[in-house]
C-alpha cells in the first residue's frame, strides 16, 4: 500500500504484538516509533504530537486505556488503536470512541470455531440397568 510521504506511527509497547507491529508497518513504509515502559519517552522522545497513528499493546490493560487517552485527549491524535485484554473493558471503551482490539474475543471466537469443526465420532449408547 503506498501512502505518498511516510505515514508517522507511534508503537507504545514492545513485547511480541508491539514489536510485530512496529516492523510490519515499517516493512510497509511507516516512519516507526516504539517506546516500552518510560512514561516521560512519549512527549520527550516519540513524537506523540506529530504521530499519524498510535498503537498501544504494552502487557496492562490500565496502561494502555490511559496512554490511549492521553494520546486521542493531550495530544488530540485521531488515529488510536488499543489492545484491550478484557472483553467487556474493550466493548464498554469501544463505545466511548477507543478503538479497541481484543484478542482474548478473536482467541475465544477461533477456539470455538476449531471446536465446533471436529469430526467427533458417535458414541455407542450406555447400557441401562
Amino acid at each position: 500500500m503506498s501512502y505518498g510521504e511516510p505515514v508517522k506511527a507511534l508503537v507504545i509497547g514492545c513485547g511480541r504484538v508491539g514489536s510485530n507491529v512496529a516492523l510490519q508497518l515499517a516493512g510497509e513504509g511507516w516512519e516507526v516509533t516504539a517506546v516500552d515502559e518510560k512514561e516521560e519517552a512519549l512527549t520527550r522522545e516519540a513524537g506523540i504530537e506529530d504521530a499519524d497513528a498510535v498503537v498501544v499493546a504494552t502487557n496492562g490493560d490500565n496502561t494502555n486505556l490511559v496512554v490511549a487517552q492521553v494520546a486521542m485527549k493531550r495530544f488530540d491524535n485521531q488515529c488510536v488503536v488499543v489492545r484491550i485484554l478484557d472483553p467487556a473493558r474493550a466493548d464498554f471503551y469501544r463505545t466511548l470512541g477507543l478503538r479497541t482490539v481484543c484478542p482474548t474475543k478473536a482467541a475465544i471466537s477461533e477456539l470455538m470455531d476449531a471446536a465446533r469443526a471436529c469430526e467427533i465420532p458417535p458414541r455407542e449408547p450406555v447400557p441401562t440397568t
